[in-house]
């Protein structure tokens, strides 16, 4: 039984192990270790890289970022740039030129074979964001007229890293006519024709897909390949789990990144112009929304000047408001991402609801706080109410808003959170100062 290679005896065999150890042992290490050993030791990187096979080196390319995808290929002469890249499978290359100036691809493109580089431009022509955009094109395909035998005869010339558990069955158009599973093909008679043990009920993927949906459909079946079909019904590649993985993760870092008024695009190392531009479009509009806020503030000035205990206890109205708002809005935006509202429950008033009984319990915590602090029970009474409503407001932004938005195809986790902070500010202030102003002479 072989021991479990640790990084150190890793790094060693690659240094100094010879070809036979490193190519026997290779074999055994995921591609994603080696990659972090070369980040981990950069000035062993050129060696190690040297030491490995074409195959391996593809795979480690494959397991890099996007955007540094290039800089790793870069690092080799341009006969080996080529034999990698013939490793490399459609997809990842087409991520990788993706990332690549116009000069730079058309370097990649013609370091491929004329086969390869067909299959690539193909795939470029589809939107990165949907089913096109993130398929495969290397996949076995079994033909619908032949028997088992032919097609263990065609699997045992063409078995590689492509094949899977589950094969799909296409005609001579291509036209997908179902999914068939190994072991129904190894445990059936050779002379049985391959359409009478196929599945014709498979699920498949529309090209033009947005890829939220596509993960929202892995997720749904708990599949780990999916076929990509043209509107015939034409097969024209496959979604592997490992790139949906990958669609889930972006579509998370993007949600988060717009919640908080950030470009999707920037990350931790991103350079201070990226990061300035990322971000100063957001807040110049909460700026604006901000002395919408302070105008409000502003026609009740009289009263603010009679009464200054209301300067005190106005961020309170506002901040509890925004707060539920946020609440709601985060519950909102994530079902709307997950697909969770549909227009079935999309009608269902429970925020208002939890708006209700937040707006009771924190409103009379607050009303009993500042009558005690003012002496004043009428003062106590405004501010538990201007806080009720205000929580029942900010839930029914926090519901309402980020629907709407979707409907006018505006993506909500961009766009909510202003809105939702606009109406809490601008209302709570609204509602507590003009109660107060109702009843000032019962608050002096």
């Amino acid at each position: 039984m072989k021991r479990q290679i640790t990084k150190d005896n890793l790094l060693e065999l690659l240094l100094h192990g010879t070809e036979k150890d490193v190519r026997d042992t290779i074999d055994t290490i995921h591609p994603v270790d080696i990659l972090d050993l070369i980040h981990e030791e950069p000035q062993h990187a050129t060696a190690i890289l040297n030491r490995l096979p074409d195959d391996i080196l593809a795979d480690i390319v494959e397991e890099e970022e996007d955007e540094d995808k290039y800089a790793l290929l870069k690092q080799f002469s341009d006969t080996r740039q080529k034999h990698i890249l013939e490793e490399m499978s459609s997809d990842e290359i087409t991520d990788l030129i993706g990332e690549l100036e116009e000069a730079e691809a058309d370097e990649v493109l013609n370091k491929m074979d004329r086969e390869d580089r067909d299959d690539v431009k193909k795939l470029l022509e589809f939107e990165p964001d949907t089913a096109g955009g993130i398929m495969k094109t290397e996949y076995i395909r079994i033909f619908a007229k032949n028997t088992v035998k032919d097609t263990l005869e065609f699997l045992q010339k063409n078995t590689d890293e492509e094949t899977t558990y589950y094969l799909y069955v296409v005609d001579k158009e291509n036209v997908l006519k179902g999914v068939v599973s190994l072991r129904d093909i190894v445990t059936s008679s050779f002379d049985t024709p391959m359409l009478s043990i196929t599945n014709p009920n498979v699920i498949s993927l529309r090209y033009d897909e947005d890829q939220e949906q596509v993960a929202h459909t892995f997720e749904k079946y708990g599949f780990i390949l999916m076929p990509v079909v043209d509107e015939e019904h034409r097969m024209l590649g496959v979604i592997e789990f490992d790139d949906i993985m990958d669609v889930i993760q972006e579509e998370n870092t993007e949600d988060i990144h717009h919640l908080g008024g950030v470009n999707s695009e920037e990350r931790v190392d991103s350079t201070l112009k990226e990061s300035f531009s990322s971000r100063i479009p957001w807040l110049i509009v909460n700026l604006f929304t901000a002395v919408l806020a302070a105008a409000t503030v502003s026609m009740f000035e009289a009263t603010i000047s009679k009464v200054v205990a209301l300067a005190t206890i106005m961020p309170i109205v506002t901040g509890m408001g925004g707060n539920a708002g946020t609440q709601s809005l985060t519950i909102v935006v994530r079902g709307l991402s997950l697909g969770q509202l549909t227009k079935e429950n999309a009608i269902k008033i429970k925020e208002i609801g939890v708006g209700i009984l937040s707006g009771v319990v924190i409103g009379g915590i607050v009303a009993i706080g500042a009558m005690w602090m003012e002496s004043n029970p009428v003062f106590g009474m405004v501010t538990g109410i201007a806080m009720f409503l205000n929580m029942i407001l900010a839930n029914f932004a926090g519901y309402f808003i980020p629907v709407i938005l979707e409907k006018f195809h505006v993506d909500p986790a961009l766009a909510s959170g202003v809105f939702v902070t606009t109406v809490t500010d601008v209302m709570g202030f609204f509602l507590f100062l003009g109660l107060a102003t109702m009843v000032l002479p019962m608050i002096l």
